[in-house]
Order: structure tokens, then sequence, then C-alpha cells
């Protein structure tokens, strides 16, 4: 059983809203001790921005706190509710089965952010699971979420990662870790889900309304349309800066797309090596429904979900909250576009909107994947190519360049057009063009050594390579190799639970 902690040693200033305003959508719940917590990585710089005091929580009773042994003042622990469609599936009861929300704090910018423990032990909603997680899957998550954040990407983020002393049951026998989560919030789509599916039309309204001064406070008293067409433009920008640094989610069920609009879930994901739009490296995705170049098309199908949960709210004539809803998810093609095309023009070097700049960049894309080009190092040796030196850029295309060959001067014809020096146009590119992402190979070496050998050196290192994504530094350059072509077809992510 956990204790209250009665000094004034740890100081989280929890101010729990949603435990305290939405009684009937979680189920309280105590994490299950762990026989020895330990320390295995702390994130101090997050501590200092949640208002915390790094160096009263990087201690042994801090690390029974990230543990679950030690239940800090304030913290009212809870599971959340929820349901969700999972591959196209609906489950109408999910729910926190090995997460606990301890509360909010409000951070030193004045937002209120979630504090979970993930991998404490059963909940009520744990079905036959064992409520636990493993190191690997849980450094994963730390080391993707920092990486995430810092490529700009609105990400929730790991403050810790405790070790638990006994082991957790998979297909083998591992070392056991609890993690601590950081979001914005913890609502999804389908804690909208849950109610909606059981005909609870003033909880989803409840939800709607607390959803909104949490998240949209500019919405506050408008239609819930309007709502609507909030959350479809949020997920629209979060999916086009995934899909312009080569991000695979790898399991986008709709209970894993955050209301708050970041990215949630670093179980399956993983990065472009080659370009291929078909890429799936997730073990449990057998039809490629969340490859890579879905994405865009299942952020949609989810925001469809999400829209008929609020179909009740939006108008009370039958026939219109449908038409309502279908006209708010069609903004999301444009959305995106919008997004994505913005971007894009960024990675090429253009400040100036013209006309063909879309199809211009689908055609760079269209030479990558018949040169089987390396996604990463194609868009940032771009920079040097714009600076009259190519060179870099054909390295890392490993087959047929012909279409590179056709695109180049079309491209510099298009930057002729900016009047900027090329010296210029380079620099800004290696600002939005990263360096360095968390390589599939090198994330796996580094798991793989925390958990066989407790050696933590590699990710440790990799970790910093990865704090510093846009500088192409010297002692960077082994982080930025491409994996070989054996590694990556041989490459299979999992979800760890």
């Amino acid at each position: 059983m956990n204790k209250i902690i009665e000094s004034n040693s740890m100081q989280f200033n929890f101010d729990n809203s949603y435990q305290r305003e939405m009684d009937g959508f979680y189920v309280p719940s105590q994490a299950e001790p762990a026989p020895a917590p330990r320390w295995i990585k702390f994130n101090r710089a997050l501590a200092e921005e949640l208002g915390l005091s790094a160096e009263e929580m990087d201690t042994q009773e801090g690390a029974e706190i990230f543990a679950g042994n030690i239940l800090p003042p304030g913290a009212v622990p809870i599971a959340q509710a929820y349901a969700g469609h999972q591959f196209g599936n609906f489950a109408p009861q999910l729910g926190d089965g090995r997460a606990l929300l301890l509360g909010e704090v409000i951070d030193r910018m004045g937002m209120r952010r979630d504090i979970q423990l993930k991998g404490s032990g059963r909940t009520p909603f744990s079905r036959s699971g064992d409520g636990k997680a493993a190191i690997g899957p849980m450094l994963r998550e730390y080391l993707m979420g920092e990486a995430m954040y810092h490529l700009g990407i609105p990400s929730t983020r790991a403050l810790a990662v405790v070790a638990t002393g006994e082991f957790v049951y998979r297909e083998s026998a591992l070392p056991g870790a609890v993690l601590t989560r950081v979001a914005a919030s913890h609502i999804r789509i389908g804690t909208f889900e849950y109610f909606a599916s059981r005909n609870a039309v003033e909880s989803v309204r409840r939800l709607a309304d607390y959803t909104i001064r949490r998240h949209y406070p500019e919405l506050i008293g408008k239609p819930y349309i309007e709502f609507v067409r909030g959350v479809v433009a949020r997920q629209a920008e979060l999916v086009a800066r995934w899909m312009c640094v080569g991000f695979i989610h790898g399991v986008m069920n709709t209970d894993n797309m955050l209301l708050s609009g970041e990215t949630i879930d670093y179980g399956p994901c993983a990065f472009l090596e080659h370009y291929d739009p078909a890429t799936v490296f997730s073990s449990i995705d057998h039809r490629g429904r969340y490859a890579f170049g879905n994405q865009p098309a299942i952020a949609q199908w989810n925001l469809a979900r999400f829209a008929e949960t609020l179909l009740p709210l939006l108008d009370e004539d039958s026939e219109r909250p449908v038409q309502l809803a279908t006209d708010a998810i069609k903004l999301f093609s444009d959305r995106y576009e919008n997004a994505w095309l913005a971007m894009m023009r960024r990675k090429l070097g253009l400040e100036l909107a013209e006309a063909g700049d879309a199809k211009l960049a689908q055609e760079f894309m269209d030479a990558m994947q018949a040169g089987q080009a390396d996604f990463i190092l194609a868009w940032r040796y771009l920079a040097d190519a714009a600076e009259s030196d190519p060179a870099p850029l054909r390295s890392v295309f490993r087959g047929n360049i012909a279409k590179l060959d056709e695109w180049l001067p079309r491209w510099q014809s298009r930057l002729a057009l900016e009047k900027r020096t090329a010296a210029g146009i380079a620099a800004d590119m290696r600002r939005v063009n990263p360096y360095v992402i968390p390589r599939n190979h090198l994330v796996e070496q580094a798991l793989e050594a925390a958990t066989s050998n407790g050696d933590l050196a590699p990710f440790n290192r990799l970790l910093e390579i990865l704090r510093d994504p846009y500088t192409g530094r010297e002692e960077a350059s082994m982080y930025a190799e491409p994996a070989s072509p054996e590694q990556t077809a041989n490459h299979r992510t999992f979800c760890g639970t």
C-alpha cells in the first residue's frame, strides 16, 4: 500500500482538475509496490520546466515516488476510462490498463501538464495484462519523446525511468521499469468514444466542455462544430510534421490520438530509411494499415470517428449534424496539404509561393524512391546542392539516379526566383532538414545494451546527439549514417505490452 509523504521535501504543486471535475471518467487506483526501485534515467531539464526541483527529485526518495511506492502530497492516482478503434475494429472498453494519472501541475509557462506513471501495475482496466513494463520499451519512449521534442514536433515526454527490481514476462523474462510520462493531457479520441458508445450524451458534453476549457479556450461559448474544426487543424499540423521527418507512428489507433495535438505512444514507431510510402516496421501491422504514406488518411479516418461522438451536440436537426461533421472532416485534407506544403517549401529552400511547388516536392521524393535514397540525408544534402555541390546528395542514392538528374535543373530554376544568396538559402534549409534522427538500428543497439548488460552509455550518447538534430557536428556523423539495406529489411518494431 502506498504511503503519503508527510514532509515537504517533494513539492509537485498538484492541481488535479480532471480528478476534481470529471467524476465518472476514471477509476481511483493504486500502483503496485516495486521491490527495489533504482534510477535509470531522470530528465532534469523537463523537471525544471515543470517547476520541480531536480536536486530534490533525483534522490532515492524520488525513485520511490516514480516507481509508485510513495505517493507525494496532492497526488490522487486514477486510471482513466477510454475506448478505441484498434486497426479499424472498435473496442468499447480499454482504459489505463497499466498507467496511473498522479495528477496535474502548472509548469513555469503557466501550462497545465499531466504526470502519469506507466508500467506501475494492474488497474481495473487491465483485463488479462500484468500492468507492468520492461526497461527497453520505457527507454524507447523516453528517447523518442525527447527526439521528437527537439525536432520541434509536439510530443509527450518522459520525466523519469525507474527500474523496479523485478522481472516482467513477455517472450522472455525482462527487467521491469516504470516510466513517468508528461503530457498536456491524456484525453484521447477514444475517451470520447467510450461515452458516446454508451449513449451518454451528457457525459460527452461534459468531456467536450472540459477539453475546450483546457486545450481550446478560444472556443469557449462557440458551437461544438468549431471544436471539431479545431481538433482537425491540430491533427493535420501534427501529421504533416511527422511526414516531413519520416516518422512512422506504427499504431495510429483512436486511443493513441490526443486532443491536445501531441504525439503519444512510442511502441512500434520507427523512422524511414530509404524513401518508400509503403514502409511498415510494426510487427502487428500485417496489412500495412499504418504504413508511412497512409498516415494522413488514417488521421482523417480517426477524426471522423471523433466527430461522430459529437453528433448529438452539433445540431438538434436530425440531418444537419452529419453534414456539419462531414464538412469539418473534409477540411482535414486542405489543412494537411497547406501545412505539408508550407513545410516542404522550407525544406526545398523556398520562401516565395509558386503554383508548382507541391509538384516539385513530390517529384523530389519520387526521385528518392526510384533511387532508394535515404530520406533524411537526401533532404539534408539538398542544401549542399543549393550551393552548387550535388555530390553529397548523389552519394545517398543507392539505385537509379536518372530522376534526380532530371529534377535538379527544375529545382535550381525555381531557386533562381528566390533572389537570395545560395549561402543564405542553404543555411535556412539546414535549419529545417535534420542531420540526425533516431536511426532504427542505433535505437535497437542502445536498448539492447541497456536491457541485456545494464549499459546505458550507448543510450546516453544517442540521446545527447538527438538533442541537437539540426547541427551537422563532426561527433554526430556516425549517428547520421543510414542502416544497411539488410538491417532495414529485417527491422521490426513491437508494442512492448
